[in-house]
């Protein structure tokens, strides 16, 4: 027994952790179970790995470069908030736990482990629950079991038993894990043209509703590829320039608000890109600065196509051997490459937008809980809306969903900072607004009740999809022709 502690141990914390390494493993197993040549093997292990660092090493890199900002506007206009970022939120939900229930720290991890195979068990039954896809993006199930744990903890009954938490929220984050993601299946096999994979991030919920809303609020021939601008705005049309100037207008601005000083200061600046003096003019510091957004929206491309390719292909393999009808459900940016190529910048600024007035709205009517824009939220988020959005309704679906993503994100955030008492910090993402904050406030006043409505909402939703599904046979397929 200790043995397979020790084992499952070192998976949880090497492989399934690492999601570089888990897609890695994925494609060697499905090209395996393919029988191709060992040599084509090890090479789509090798791209599909390298392609998800690379992605790994883009996605950090945005954050870094930009989150500075965030934090030193905070610092500049004395604003003690929360900020909306997983990463702010693991910290604080790992530290409310850490004071409020002392003997469940680390409870997570575990419940992470059951989650996974909880997600295995309900592919493998697929015939009874619909469910088609596996969530394999560990480092946000990392992430959210944290939020989810703190979440379940609200039920007194779970609050006695540490064995009894780890099996309920394990369950729950499992069914989470494996529902949410299977509600992407059409819409990405719609933006991707049948590519294969799912997404399993942090906006599944809000993909899906995407999906249905946008062709009611435009039209999706006027997408952001067909919009006709000024001959002097054609530049736009050019990812990298677009990307870069919009950066430079509007982050170059803010810059140059909070001044050489604050960037410069290491006690304000404690990671990312500090700003030195002696070696370098700030107005150019402002321009590396800004068009680091495009450097690292390129790789982050590159990666996507690297590693989605191999695993697309390799996944037959484990689909058609292990898991029949299985999709693997991976990082949301891999979603990027298919639509236009301006939707992405398009979300993040119509998202940021909608953040930053409903944040000072929550200023102006001094509300006592006040949130400062995390980078993650604001860009993933409200980039995939915009680009399964304008895919589906166009430029003004794109427009209005992720501007309304970016005042949720604020607005039920503040709230969830209120109802689970944390400090410093929330999730932010917006599915770990809506579903989750509701689902919190039903465990709060529903107690064990309350979960079980739960997990049964959850697992009647793949039901639901099942019984729309006009063609059974195209439902297990991931077919969107029916």
């Amino acid at each position: 027994m200790d043995f397979l502690f020790i084992l499952l141990n070192w998976f949880s914390q090497n492989i399934l952790q690492k999601p570089a390494f888990f897609v890695g493993l994925l494609v060697l197993i499905g090209y395996a179970l393919l029988k191709k040549p060992w040599n084509e093997v090890f090479s789509g292990f090798v791209k599909a790995t390298v392609g998800y660092m690379i992605l790994d090493v883009a996605a950090a890199g945005l954050v870094s470069t930009f989150r500075p900002i965030l934090t030193a506007l905070n610092y500049k206009f004395s604003i003690g908030a929360a900020v909306i970022d997983p990463y702010f939120g693991l910290t604080a939900a790992n530290e409310k736990i850490a004071s409020a229930f002392p003997e469940f720290v680390g409870i997570a991890t575990s419940a992470l482990l059951v989650g996974f195979f909880v997600n295995v068990l309900l592919v493998a039954l697929r015939k009874i629950t619909k469910v088609r896809t596996l969530f394999i993006t560990g480092h946000i199930m990392v992430q959210q079991a944290a939020t989810i744990t703190l979440m379940t903890l609200l039920i007194p009954a779970f609050q006695s038993n540490s064995l009894i938490a780890t099996l309920t929220i394990g369950i729950l984050c499992g069914l989470y894990w494996a529902i949410s993601s299977n509600l992407t299946v059409e819409p990405t096999q719609r933006l991707t043209n049948d590519g294969g994979f799912a997404i399993g991030h942090q906006q599944q919920f809000a993909i899906w509703f995407t999906d249905k809303i946008a062709p009611k609020l435009g039209n999706k021939e006027d997408n952001l590829d067909n919009l006709k601008l000024p001959k002097f705005l054609n530049i736009f049309h050019d990812t990298v320039v677009a990307s870069a100037t919009l950066m430079l207008i509007f982050f170059g601005a803010i810059l140059v608000i909070l001044g050489p000083d604050i960037m410069a200061n290491p006690k304000v600046i404690t990671s990312g890109n500090l700003y030195s003096p002696s070696k370098q003019a700030f107005f150019m510091y402002v321009i590396q600065t800004a068009f680091s957004f495009s450097v690292y929206l390129f790789i982050l491309m590159q990666g996507v196509r690297m590693f989605v390719s191999e695993l697309t292909n390799a996944f037959q393999g484990i689909s058609n051997k292990l898991l029949p009808g299985s999709f693997p459900a991976v990082d949301v940016a891999a979603a990027f490459g298919f639509g236009s190529p301006n939707a992405v910048l398009f979300g993040f600024v119509s998202g940021l937008i909608g953040q930053l007035i409903t944040i000072i709205l929550l200023i102006v009517f001094k509300n006592p809980i006040l949130i400062i824009t995390g980078f993650v939220p604001v860009f993933f988020d409200n980039a995939a809306i915009a680009v399964y959005a304008d895919k589906r309704g166009g430029w003004k679906a794109a427009l209005i969903l992720s501007f309304i993503s970016g005042i949720l994100q604020v607005t039920v955030g503040a709230v969830a900072v209120g109802l689970l008492g944390l400090s410093g910090g929330y999730h932010g993402n917006i599915d770990l607004n809506i579903p989750w904050v509701p689902f919190a406030y039903i465990f709060k006043y529903l107690d064990i009740i309350g979960y079980i409505l739960v997990c049964l909402f959850l697992l009647l939703i793949p039901q639901l999809q099942f019984m729309r599904a006009k063609d059974k046979e195209a439902y297990y397929l991931g077919k969107t022709k029916y």
